[in-house]
């Protein structure tokens, strides 16, 4: 009988799954046959679910709270209809921190789960939520092989020197270093560059993944060389609700000065700053802020493009050069002025904008790929939709199927 694999993306009120068929998954022509998500878990649970073509097939509201058990045995249940008679023989798991070890995606067992619930504290805003859809699992369909697909580990191939903080070498020796992550978009991105631009992928790219979360990647010959993220999904960038990189000062000074403990300073860093925080609270989407009129909002956008800039010519020096640039995510994809801000001030790196096809990028179907840069630029720029749960499935097939 034909096989299907599921992948889960849990977050703390959310589980995001899609549906692949697994006997031609990573064909460019294969598409998951099902899309969904339950927000509101524990709180209002609601779920929605869409076909490619954009039409919604399933649709509910929970009256009272729902956990993660109950949510998994019911899109177990309600899923069957649109497996179009297949069986699903394995679920991909998106898990944020791999740590020093978990450098390739691995089936779970009760070992594998105990050396990442020792990685919480590395990413306490997801890691807790990625372990927890698993365990519920485990309880719910015991016998359904699982996978742990990990946005740490295709930055593994950095070089050692990217990897250290300037710390101590027994921190170092104990984890205390770089990993990046959003590593599955960017590894998804690099499978498509050499069907996209044949020179990106043997050259030298930075890939901007621009969404909520928010991180860059220096590739070259598609391998991750740097990353803007560290040790946790803090650094970097500015971000929805993150603040990105800071002066180690400011948590000491926090700390004397405002008496805030860790996990008041975890909560003002994670959830209460980025593009929230600088726009006085308005917002952290950045639909809201680029159509306000607000001073605070826009304050917000340029620093969010001035962090971009600042980071694009670091990530350009470690390469020694760039031949080209991709956007990627909610933000990478759609916000056609944010892209065009960056552009312009990259312009000192050969970037020329065509604003017309920018116009348009914003517009295209799942799956497509546009060039926005004019063709006489030194440098390419490409807006390249990711899909992490595409290379999700992909390594799932393949743990678990051999192929």
């Amino acid at each position: 009988m034909s096989q299907a694999i599921v992948v889960f993306n849990a977050g703390s009120s959310s589980l995001k799954f899609s549906i692949f068929p697994s006997s031609s998954v990573g064909t460019r022509l294969d598409e998951a046959w099902l899309h969904g998500q339950i927000d509101g878990l524990g709180v209002h649970p609601h779920l929605q679910a869409h076909t490619p073509d954009g039409a919604v097939v399933l649709q509910r509201d929970w009256p009272g709270s729902l956990g993660h058990d109950e949510a998994l045995s019911y899109l177990l249940e309600a899923v069957q209809p649109f497996l179009q008679g297949h069986t699903l023989c394995a679920v991909g798991h998106r898990i944020v921190h791999g740590g020093s070890r978990f450098q390739a995606p691995v089936v779970v067992d009760d070992a594998v789960l105990a050396e990442l619930q020792r990685l919480v504290p590395l990413a306490p805003l997801h890691e807790p939520h990625n372990l927890s859809t698993v365990r519920a699992l485990q309880r719910v369909a015991p016998g359904l092989p699982q996978v742990a697909c990990f946005d740490t580990a295709f930055h593994a191939s950095c070089p050692p020197v990217a990897q250290r903080f300037a710390l101590p070498r027994e921190l170092h020796d104990a984890g205390v270093r770089r990993y990046g992550f959003h590593g599955l978009s960017y590894e998804y991105i690099a499978s498509q560059l050499p069907q996209v631009d044949a020179r990106a992928a043997q050259g030298r790219t930075v890939v901007m993944h621009l969404g909520n979360g928010a991180s860059m990647c220096a590739l070259k010959a598609g391998r991750s060389m740097a990353s803007s993220m560290g040790f946790t999904a803090l650094d970097g960038l500015m971000m929805g609700t993150r603040c990105g990189s800071l002066d180690a000062g400011v948590l000491l000074w926090l700390m004397d000065e405002r008496g805030m403990d860790a996990r008041a300073i975890e909560r003002l860093l994670y959830k209460e700053s980025g593009l929230l925080g600088v726009s006085g609270g308005l917002s952290s989407d950045m639909r809201t802020l680029l159509a306000s009129d607000r001073v605070e909002a826009r304050e917000a956008v340029e620093l969010y493009v001035h962090r971009i800039t600042r980071e694009l010519g670091a990530l350009a020096a470690v390469l020694g050069g760039l031949d080209a640039i991709v956007f990627t995510a909610g933000i990478g994809e759609h916000a056609a002025p944010i892209r065009a801000q960056v552009c312009l001030q990259a312009a000192w790196l050969g970037v020329r904008l065509d604003e017309a096809a920018n116009a348009r990028a914003s517009g295209l179907d799942d799956g497509q790929s546009l060039r926005i840069s004019a063709h006489d630029g030194a440098v390419a720029v490409w807006v390249i939709p990711t899909d992490e749960e595409r290379m999700i499935a992909q390594h799932t097939r393949r743990l678990v199927l051999g192929r």
